[in-house]
Formats: C-alpha cells, sequence, structure tokens
C-alpha cells in the first residue's frame, strides 16, 4: 500500500515537471493540448529575422561585388597602367643585354664551325635559325613578362599593327615570307654554290629580309628573298663541300668528238683539285656563234674543295686547249677568226 501510494506521489511530480517545461497549463481552452511558450516563440522570430536580413545583406553585397568586378573588367584600361617609365627602361636593358647575349651564343657557335670543319656547313645553315629565334624569346618576354597586357589588348594591338604593316610595307612582308621559305624548304644553304637569275655565287648569309652571295669576281650581292619565289634557282652542291664545274670551249664542226672526249676526261683527271668519287661527263652542242657554225663542248666535273672552283675550271679548259692544239685538232689561229 506505501508502495502504491510512493509510485503515485513519483508519478505526479514527474507530470507537474513535465507540465512546467512543456507547457502543460490548466488554464488552456483545450485539456492537454501543446503550447510553445511565449519566450520560446519569440525568441525563433528574433532569430529567423536575424536571419532573413543577414541573407539579404549578404546577396546585396555579393550582387554589388559582382556589378563591380564586371565594371572593371568592361572599363577601358589606360595607357598609362600598361606603359611605364619603368617599364620602358626595363624593356631596353632587356634588349641590350639579349643583343650582347646573342652575339656572343652566335661567336661561340661561329667557332665550332672552325673547330669541327667537318660540320661547317651544319652550323653554318643553325646560325641563322638561332638569331630569329632568340629575337623572337626577347621579345615574348618583353611583352608578356614586362608589359603583361591583357589578352584582349595584346590581340588589337596586333591586328591594328599587322593591318597596317600589311599595307605599308608589302615588299618586305613578301621578303620575309621568302626568307622563311628558304630557311624551311632549304632550296639552298649556306655555303653552296647556287645561281637565281642573273646571280651566282657562293652563299655566305642567309637572313629574314635577304641573302648574301658572294660573285666569282669577291662581289658581295644581297639578294631579296622574294627574288627566290618568282624565279628558278640552281644549286651546284646542295650541302656538300663539292661541286659541280663546268668547262666550256668553242671548237671546229667537223672536229673529231671521240678525240676531244678522251683529251678531256684526261685533263680533268690529271687536275689537283678533282673530286674523284663523282662522274666526269662530256658534252658537245651544235650553236652558232658570230655568224658562223661551231661545236660547243662542256665538260661536266666535280672539285674536291668549293673555294677552288674557279681555278680548277681554269685548269681544266687550259689543258684541253694545249692537248688539241699540241696533237692539231684545231689550230691556233681558229680562235683569231
Amino acid at each position: 500500500m506505501k508502495n502504491t501510494i510512493r509510485h503515485k506521489i513519483q508519478f505526479t511530480g514527474m507530470v507537474f515537471i513535465l507540465s512546467l517545461l512543456l507547457g502543460f497549463s490548466g488554464t488552456d481552452k483545450v485539456a492537454g493540448q501543446q503550447l510553445i511558450p511565449d519566450s520560446l516563440v519569440k525568441i525563433v522570430e528574433v532569430s529567423a529575422v536575424d536571419s532573413a536580413k543577414k541573407n539579404a545583406d549578404t546577396t546585396k553585397a555579393s550582387q554589388k561585388g559582382k556589378a563591380s568586378t564586371d565594371e572593371e573588367a568592361l572599363r577601358p584600361l589606360q595607357i598609362s597602367e600598361i606603359v611605364s617609365i619603368p617599364k620602358i627602361i626595363w624593356s631596353l636593358i632587356f634588349i641590350i643585354l639579349g643583343y650582347f647575349i646573342i652575339r656572343v651564343l652566335i661567336g661561340i657557335i661561329s667557332s665550332l664551325a672552325i673547330r669541327y670543319p667537318k660540320y661547317d656547313f651544319t652550323i653554318k645553315r643553325i646560325i641563322p635559325i638561332f638569331r630569329i629565334l632568340a629575337w623572337i624569346f626577347v621579345i615574348y618576354v618583353i611583352v608578356i613578362g614586362i608589359f603583361n597586357p591583357p589578352a584582349a589588348t595584346l590581340f588589337a594591338f596586333f591586328t591594328s599593327i599587322g593591318v597596317a604593316v600589311g599595307f605599308a610595307a608589302q615588299d618586305l612582308l613578301k621578303n620575309v615570307f621568302g626568307g622563311l621559305v628558304v630557311m624551311f624548304d632549304k632550296p639552298f644553304q649556306i655555303g653552296d654554290k647556287i645561281e637565281a637569275g642573273k646571280y651566282y655565287g657562293e652563299v655566305v648569309e642567309i637572313g629574314i629580309r635577304s641573302t648574301k652571295v658572294v660573285t666569282p669576281d669577291d662581289s658581295l650581292v644581297t639578294v631579296p628573298n622574294s627574288e627566290f619565289m618568282i624565279q628558278y634557282v640552281s644549286n651546284s652542291n646542295s650541302g656538300e663541300n663539292n661541286c659541280q664545274v663546268v668547262a666550256e670551249l668553242y671548237l671546229p664542226i667537223d672536229i673529231n668528238t671521240e678525240q676531244v672526249r678522251e683529251i678531256a676526261t684526261e685533263a680533268a683527271q690529271i687536275s689537283k683539285y678533282i673530286y674523284l668519287n663523282k662522274p666526269i661527263v662530256v658534252l658537245f652542242f651544235n650553236e652558232i656563234k658570230d655568224k658562223r657554225v661551231v661545236l660547243k663542248m662542256r665538260l661536266k666535273a666535280y672539285v674536291s674543295d668549293l673555294s677552288k672552283e674557279f681555278y680548277f675550271k681554269s685548269e681544266m679548259t687550259e689543258i684541253v686547249l694545249k692537248s688539241l692544239i699540241e696533237k692539231k685538232i684545231i689550230q691556233e689561229d681558229f680562235y683569231k677568226n
């Protein structure tokens, strides 16, 4: 009995405590209805309002920041933001340093050609390509590393420059394009003996705008690279140290060609300049010269050293002519008429 009363008291106390916590009241309109206390409702309402205000402020700030970013992106850059005196000074310093560094490197590469004669032509062929790539690198570092303009500004600038240069320097662009074709297509190389139109000689320099050729009379001729795109180019040696030499001689029309062929072949073979690993060819053509029909002999042989080309040609001509006169195949007065 006592235990039953004790249990009832404990149960009644628990119900009372729960009613305080959960907001039960005997004066509520509906008995046993669960109500949220006013203080808790106010706290929740205030918290909700504060959260909404914070969200609204965050949204406004985000929109304001986005609008500011858009305005900044759309705002045209001033020239002072890209070009400044310190940047110009650093650019000039870099150009001067680049110039001297490129000169030193080219000097080192050129010295390798002297040290290793076997690779002389290959090394000389590399120099103009290296020079162009080096200056492209210098310009890239100055534009991107120092001035660092936006991509849109850079594109617009080079487009404008391209249009202006295209109209103002058409001949220059033709020569530049011709230089690129020569460098990549390689119809000839430095050290080659070429004939292009009225020019013949040894190629000593291939530039982006022009090519320099030393003629047989030791004259330096500068040929615009555009010339190589509109006329034929004859290459005598194609990068090798030996090249074909042609000696020509006019003979009587009724001469014994077999005898002349033997004499001409022997004249080439006994020369100290001959390159014997390639064939010797003797050809004959009918031709009208000084109002008379003559036989034109062409003796083709290869010289072992390009620098001795004209010595070889002269020696072959002298030996052939001397032998023909000694053997009385032609008369001395033939060339006087």
